[in-house]
């Protein structure tokens, strides 16, 4: 059981509830799950605790693959949402989310959610609060549905903090830093998030709403290749003073011939495929082909471009100077733009401030794709021939030739409309 000095933690709490559903529920080879953002911090954060609570109950125990077996024959596992095929397959009685704000939002609703269907398993999520992303929308779900539980165990209310602690980590920390951390404030603006300010303007202008594809435009794709993690792709179209996200797909250790396929599944009429700049390195697991070569023999190379090679720092501030022009479709981009919303500075936790570059976790293959995307816009909207303020127009009975200004001109045209 807990000791004093660790009761008090959030994750030793469900650890030893998850331990005690799987010696009491009375399921025959009961399966259980500790799941973290990631696999290494699933054994960092967990495996220690796991051992020490299970030490009376615990039959077997397997550190490579970071399992036990308790008396009963019931297994708890731990597993990192960073790999979430590792569960595919499998069946689950019951499951502990840990940091739920830090994983994919998709991995509960298409890999865990599932697993408990057939047995009729259970699932606790606990983390702290990053604004309103897919954490936020479990916390409103559990407020109201009759079958769920929810509690928030503020630092303030619970007294499990000295106040004098609480007092000096306020004078160290930013406001919002402070409400997130220690009153689990939902409302609190995401630290170090690049794209905060402007993805919040779109949502107040509505412009996260139904965004239909328009046949009569061709559709772009903008990618982040992940070889081993994510493939992100978004799929766009550009009218003169607007950018339609229309859809998002994302993948993980696939090949490049699906992620040809799912292009092409879509249905759309394609412009460009615009790929990141070392879409042109050659790799010996694909026989000496790059991407851009594997891509092509379903593709056409004529569809095929690849985007120049900016700084992170230049890409984002790219895409922070689009973002104001840019129209998302709510259905088929809503992990899309959950993603985007998260995408954040590195802490310094020496210096105690954010770095000057990009954390690396499960929002960087959408932010690098995204990034793709403007940097392509951007170079295409450069190409365009700028219209011109004024027009040449010959007389249609003296034959004489004058300049009039374009507003002039649609006037003009307006009134000879009106008179058919």
């Amino acid at each position: 059981m807990p000791t004093a000095e660790d009761s008090a933690g959030k994750t030793v709490a469900c650890i030893n509830d998850l331990i005690r559903r799987a010696f009491v529920d009375d399921k025959v080879n009961g399966r259980y799950a500790y799941i973290a953002p990631y696999y290494s911090q699933a054994k960092s954060i967990a495996w220690d605790y796991l051992l020490r609570y299970t030490e009376d109950v615990r039959l077997n125990a397997n550190a490579s693959e970071l399992w036990v077996e308790l008396l009963n024959g019931a297994r708890i596992r731990l597993f990192g949402a960073d790999n979430p095929d590792a569960l595919r397959g499998l069946y689950l009685d019951g499951c502990v989310l840990d940091e739920v704000a830090d994983m994919r939002p998709r991995v509960w609703g298409e890999i865990i959610r599932p697993l408990l269907a057939d047995r009729e398993g259970w699932a606790v999520f606990i983390g702290t609060p990053k604004g309103h992303n897919f954490f936020y929308e479990i916390w409103k779900t559990a407020q109201v549905a009759a079958t769920w539980f929810a509690t928030s165990i503020r630092a303030s209310t619970s007294g499990l903090i000295k106040k004098t602690e609480l007092e000096d980590a306020a004078r160290g920390m930013t406001q919002d830093q402070y409400e997130q951390e220690f009153e689990c404030s939902f409302e609190a603006a995401i630290l170090g998030a690049y794209y905060g300010k402007e993805l919040k303007v779109l949502e107040d202008e509505g412009r996260i709403t139904l965004v239909e594809y328009d046949r009569a435009l061709p559709v772009f794709t903008a990618w982040d290749l992940g070889y081993h993690d994510d493939t992100a792709i978004f799929f766009y179209q550009v009218t003169h003073t607007e950018i339609h996200v229309i859809d998002f797909y994302s993948g993980s250790g696939l090949a490049i011939e699906d992620y040809a396929g799912a292009i092409k599944s879509k249905g759309y009429k394609y412009g460009k495929h615009y790929l990141p700049h070392d879409a042109r390195a050659k790799t010996l697991a694909s026989g000496g082909k790059s991407v851009i070569e594997q891509l092509a023999m379903h593709l056409g190379i004529g569809n095929l471009a690849i985007v120049s090679s900016l700084s992170v720092q230049d890409g984002i501030q790219a895409a922070r100077l689009m973002l104001p022009k840019v129209w998302f479709d709510k259905e088929h981009c809503e992990e899309a733009v959950e993603l985007l919303k998260q995408y954040q500075r590195e802490w310094d936790e020496d210096k105690k401030t954010f770095r000057d570059k990009p954390r690396h976790d499960f929002t960087s293959h959408a932010a690098d794709a995204f990034r793709m995307m403007a940097v392509s816009w951007k170079e295409n909207k450069a190409k365009e021939a700028p219209i011109p303020e004024k027009f040449s127009v010959k007389g249609e009975k003296s034959g004489t030739i004058r300049t009039i200004p374009l507003n002039d001109l649609w006037a003009e045209t307006n009134r000879k409309t009106d008179r058919i």
